[in-house]
This record gives structure tokens, sequence and C-alpha cells, in this order.
């Protein structure tokens, strides 16, 4: 009988045990309160405690206090990784747990086009109300266009400083691969160069043949008389919006091409990867003129005769269309 009585203790000890794991396992697999997806924030270093109380106030879980219990007994470690998150419609604590550990953080992009000028990638990071801090137009030539990742409350600065890191990679693995049929002397020069490229043509099939023409060009120490150079010195490469006035062309300053022979003193936009490798490697081309050709691009000429009727060409189809 006494044996009996030491028994029970023990028995009721481990029923009470039973009880606990199968109610705390029970919480930590059942379906959560959530009644619609959210998406959940986690901040750099942010621990379990924190974490716990931002999830019971955005109604993920129903006790941050018992979150951070199961969590710790029943989560298998609770290295938490910092980034934006999707948690699904009545996801349960072990769900929770597992999505902020994974690799699954949302992405948030900004994109910067090919031939961008750096006043407008300004702009583009000031536009976007979940960074935070200020940041000035850098210089055109230091940022690389593509698309760049971006955590919210993430200082523009650090994104600005990704994308100018970018520039300077990529710039230096193609001035590695460069030909010997560049102009560049430098990568500096092959910024500059890259940039009138980026602005001269839309077509990416013309880049090296563009390339190659001002290439051309730079040998003969001819003037390269490319328009974009009027106007970055007047809008910092933003649309002019109206024609470039004669007082313009015949502006003397460090970018106009049209007074100057050579390149100008810096780049006017912020070149792509592809128009950077054309001057590295330009096409093999006679080509020293070119004229638009009415479809985006160019039709290009070795002598100043056959430039001439390829523009009067452009000009009648001008007409042709009510544009003169």
């Amino acid at each position: 009988m006494a044996r009996r009585r030491e028994r029970f203790p023990v028995l009721a000890g481990a029923l009470i045990l039973v009880v606990l794991v199968v109610w705390l396992a029970g919480g930590w697999l059942a379906s959560g309160p959530l009644e619609r997806q959210l998406e959940f924030d986690v901040g750099e270093g942010e621990g379990l405690s924190a974490l716990a109380d931002d999830l019971e106030a955005g109604g993920a879980v129903d006790s941050a206090t018992l979150f951070k219990l199961r969590a710790r007994l029943l989560g298998g470690g609770t290295e938490i990784k910092a980034g934006s998150f999707l948690l699904p419609k009545g996801a349960s604590e072990a769900t929770i747990l597992e999505i902020l550990k994974g690799d699954k953080v949302i992405r948030r992009l900004i994109t910067i086009p090919e031939g961008m000028p750096s006043v407008m990638v300004a702009e583009r990071l000031m536009a976007n109300k979940d960074l935070v801090g200020p940041v000035s137009a850098p210089a055109d030539g230091t940022v690389l266009p593509d698309s760049y990742d971006w955590q919210k409350g993430e200082p523009r600065a650090a994104v600005l400083k990704r994308m100018q890191a970018a520039m300077d990679k990529t710039l230096a693995e193609l001035w590695a691969k460069r030909t010997a049929r560049t102009v560049a002397k430098t990568p500096q020069e092959a910024l500059v160069l890259a940039s009138i490229v980026e602005k001269e043509t839309g077509k990416p099939e013309e880049r090296r043949m563009v390339a190659g023409l001002y290439s051309n060009r730079l040998r003969q120490r001819m003037l390269l008389q490319a328009d974009p150079t009027i106007i970055y010195p007047i809008t910092r490469g933003k649309p002019l919006g109206r024609r470039i006035r004669q007082s313009e062309i015949q502006a003397v300053n460090g970018y106009n091409t049209y007074t100057m022979i050579g390149l100008p003193i810096g780049p006017i936009t912020n070149p792509g990867r592809d128009s950077i490798a054309a001057v590295l490697d330009p096409a093999e081309t006679d080509a020293l003129f070119m004229v638009a050709d009415g479809s985006g691009g160019h039709v290009f000429a070795a002598t100043l005769a056959e430039h001439n009727a390829n523009v009067a060409k452009w000009f009648a189809l001008r007409k042709a269309r009510g544009e003169m």
C-alpha cells in the first residue's frame, strides 16, 4: 500500500509533464490568429524578446511570452535574419519561426535604367519614403545602372554606396578585358566615351558601331559633335524638352564636343555595362558620320558626301511625317 502511495506523485508528475508538453506542442503547431497575410519586418540584430513583442502587436501570435517559451524549447535555435517576410494567414508559431529563420526575404528593388543621370538617381532615392536619410547626386559615371535590393529603414546613402561599388567592380572587370581597338587610355576615359554612346543610341545592337565611329573621330582628332554633350551642362543630363539653340551649339565649356576636340571633362550620364563594353571593344568600321534613320536607329557613313545624302533622306522623311 505504501509503495502505491509512493508511485502516485511520480505518476501524477509524469502526467502533468505530458499534459504540459502536449499543451506546448499544440500551441506551437496550431493555427495562429492572423486573419490575413502580414508583411513583417525584422530589424538588424533584433532579439527574440523584441521580435515576440512585435509579433504579438501585429496580431501574429496570441502571447509574446508563450511564443518566446515555445521558440526556445521547440524552435531548434532562434537565429533570426534581418529583412521583410510574408507571414501567411493563420500561420502557426512554428511556421512563423521557420519563415523568419529562412531565406525567403521579400526582395525590394530600386531600378536605375541605363543612361539615367546621377541627379535623377538621387531624386529616385529621395522619392522612396521607406528609405531614410539625405543623399546628394554623386558624380555622373559612378553609378552602375541595375536593380538593387533595399530594406525598409535603410539609409539612402547605403543604397547609393552599393550602386557605386557595383560600378567600380564592373569597370575593373571590363577594363581588364579591353581590346587593342579601344581608344580609351584609362578607365575614366572609357566611362566618358561610354556615357556618350549610351546617350546617342537607344538600340543595343548599335552600341559597338557607335563606339567604333567615335573611336575613329578621336583617332583623327575630329570634333565628336555629340548633341548630348551640348545638353549636359544645361540640364545635368535631364531631357532638354526643346530643340537645341544655336547659341548652345556654339557654347565653349568642358563638355560641348561641337567646340572642343577630344572627350568631355567627365561622363554625361551613368552608362550601362554594355556601353562600357562597347567602347572597350568597338566595332571595326570606317564610319565617321551617322544620322537618324527614322526607326530609332542610325545610318552610318564613311564620307561626308555619303553622310549628306543620308541627311537629305532623313529630312525628307521628317517632312513626309509633318515634323518639319
